[in-house]
């Protein structure tokens, strides 16, 4: 078995160097290069790591064994998939994909190629590491916040699936199964997408109401979650946890190396099911669920005719 993976960086933007830094550290990710048609930022990155710089895609990915999709969110679906047709392993950069068809496709490619598909929910890590994934209780409702000051990048895409879909990924984590039915509003002020967006979700038992938004004056990231024997409170941005259940949860998730450094573990996680085949933590299947949700509440899809 290889005891490293030839990893390859795709964009050089915000995000394309977080994961260059991270697979720059990794002792295990053999990491080759970055891909960015602007060449010139590619070469900043490159540089900066000592690997090689590309704007050929298909030079890249005769290069290497798996990808990084860290590109802009509405590319995430053609790269993920050309990357997939010449055999590479895909860590996806949430949304797996900004159409439904492309996300559909990518699910596909993964199972009939047997390829290592992850999407970038890093959430999921600062999950477990408070313990939520543990309990043998299902949530009765979680209402969600995500509010950020505006800014250029991720408006590419509407906020539901910029940011909301950090949250529809724990939802669907937290209620261990799809909504029966979502609706959505939205406001669009400030680019050619929704900038504002609130969801509710209606599952056999209990709801879900989850609200984003990239118009406010300062941030805040929370969840609210009410079980049947108390409530929890996260607080995502200043990593603090209340609750007053009989639960074993982790109050100092924050101290946590998965909640630290929630990139670093995904990025790890993905070498990990690529080298040792160890369970991928956030699947293709998983970011198809939260893609489509987030169009449902963007009103692009119907959830319950939606493909």
């Amino acid at each position: 078995m290889n005891k490293s993976v030839k990893i390859a960086v795709i964009g050089a933007g915000v995000f394309g160097g977080y994961h260059a830094n991270k697979c720059a550290a990794n002792p295990r990710a053999d990491f080759v290069g970055i891909y960015d048609p602007d060449i010139a930022r590619a070469k900043v990155q490159a540089d900066k790591h000592g690997v090689d710089a590309f704007d050929n895609f298909q030079a890249m990915l005769a290069k290497c064994e798996a990808v990084i999709v860290a590109s802009p969110a509405d590319t995430h679906g053609a790269m993920a998939m050309t990357a997939l047709e010449f055999g590479k392993h895909c860590l996806i950069e949430k949304p797996i994909a900004s159409v439904l068809k492309h996300a559909a496709r990518i699910v596909a490619l993964a199972k009939d190629k047997n390829l290592i598909v992850q999407i970038g929910h890093q959430e999921r890590f600062v999950a477990k590491a408070i313990g939520l994934d543990r309990l043998r209780q299902s949530p009765l409702h979680i209402t969600s916040n995500r509010m950020s000051k505006f800014s250029e990048r991720g408006t590419d895409v509407s906020v539901t699936l910029d940011l909301m879909t950090h949250d529809l990924d724990l939802v669907l984590m937290l209620m261990g199964q799809l909504p029966d039915q979502v609706t959505g509003q939205t406001r669009t002020e400030k680019t050619g997408f929704p900038d504002f967006s609130q969801g509710k979700l209606s599952f056999e038992n209990s709801t879900a109401t989850l609200t984003a938004s990239r118009l406010e004056s300062d941030f805040s990231r929370t969840m609210d979650i009410s079980y049947p024997s108390g409530e929890v409170h996260i607080d995502f941005n200043a990593k603090t946890l209340t609750h007053n259940t009989p639960f074993e949860l982790n109050e100092n998730f924050g101290e946590d190396p998965s909640a630290k450094d929630s990139l670093g573990a995904s990025s790890e996680a993905f070498i990990s099911a690529i080298l040792d085949g160890t369970p991928i933590p956030v699947t293709a299947q998983d970011g198809y669920n939260a893609l489509k949700l987030a169009l449902a509440i963007d009103g692009e899809i119907s959830w319950e005719n939606g493909v």
